[in-house]
């Protein structure tokens, strides 16, 4: 009996070390997991920018010009983390589709992106109603398409696509509700909760859905800082095929603001931008340009009276502000 106690003793103490190891060896994983990830990411930002997403309004910042038609507009820069020009750019705001830029940012922070191209997500009814009930700007998916979760990205941004962009939260969190507390979540880590929240993923007005011009210029500056927000971001056309299969139905679509602003003089190159309409926030947008001298700046404007004025607008601010 006494063998026999010993036997199963020594077995308990085998099994404890194993089951440590194990947890040990999954720890030790996780652990090269997660500084991989970090090294990625380090790798994939752009050198030489102020670490700091908080901008500084300092003495030498000043008004914009009297002819800018936006009453809401920010130029800030990136090397030195500081506001150049702004108008009323800590006031909220409804950011309408300028809000896409962190679905874009946090889907692509919470996904697998190595399934990008194999994983995809079925368009349902409830997208669809939703788009057509509330007149979104849509890639135009129809029920039963299955997209992949890189075309979702793009056309997340590119034509503005709410059908895009809903689809991307589902697959990313089970539901919208859950990918917009994961949206205020990262607003938090940007230090800008108290001045922003988010109620939905596609820019719906709302009343509790709101930033600052400043604000969005700090969400842009975390997604330019992810190399696969940069590439999308970037984008001016892009195909999308409605499923996997080798004869599926493409769909071209476009950045309507890169292909305007691209022909204009900004004393430099307009890399990436995302425009937003509602009525309550009129014509707005986000851009980052690399100016001709090398510098890095992020522009936003809103409340413009319409398309190609609030183009120009960032037109103005960069041609005025940058060399």
């Amino acid at each position: 009996a006494l063998a026999a106690s010993r036997k199963k003793a020594e077995e308990a103490d085998k099994e404890a070390s194993r089951k440590k190891a194990e947890e040990e060896g999954a720890l030790a994983a996780s652990k090269k997991a997660a500084e991989e990830k970090k090294e990625k990411e380090e790798a994939g930002k752009i050198q030489g920018l102020n670490e700091s997403y908080d901008f500084k309004t300092t003495k030498e910042t000043v008004g914009v010009p009297d002819d800018l038609d936006s009453e809401y507009a920010v130029l800030v820069d990136l090397k030195k983390g500081t506001v150049i020009s702004g108008r009323d750019y800590e006031t909220p705001i409804n950011p309408a589709s300028m809000t896409k830029v962190l679905t874009l940012l946090v889907a692509v922070e919470n996904i697998d992106t190595s399934k990008l191209d194999t994983d995809t997500y079925e368009i349902h009814t409830g997208i669809t109603d939703y788009v057509f009930t509330n007149q979104m700007s849509q890639v135009g998916f129809d029920i039963g398409d299955t997209p992949s979760i890189r075309s979702l990205l793009y056309g997340t941004i590119l034509p503005s696509g709410a059908d895009a962009a809903l689809a991307l939260a589902e697959y990313t969190a089970g539901s919208e509700e859950e990918f917009v507390a994961l949206m205020n979540k990262k607003l938090k880590e940007l230090g800008i909760s108290d001045t922003a929240h988010f109620t939905n993923v596609v820019g719906a007005f709302d009343d509790d859905h709101y930033c600052s011009a400043l604000d969005m210029a700090t969400i842009m500056r975390a997604a330019i800082d992810n190399e696969l927000c940069r590439e999308v971001l970037s984008c001016k056309y892009y195909e999308v095929p409605r499923s996997l299969d080798e004869d599926a139905e493409v769909i071209g679509i476009s950045n309507w603001f890169l292909r305007r602003i691209e022909d204009k003089d900004t004393h430099g190159t307009v890399v990436g931008g995302k425009t937003g309409f509602t009525n309550e926030a009129g014509n707005c947008a986000v851009s980052y340009q690399v100016s001709d001298d090398g510098g890095h700046y992020i522009c936003v404007t809103a409340q413009a009276p319409g398309g190609w004025p609030c183009i120009y607008d960032h037109v103005e601010l960069y041609e005025t502000f940058t060399n």
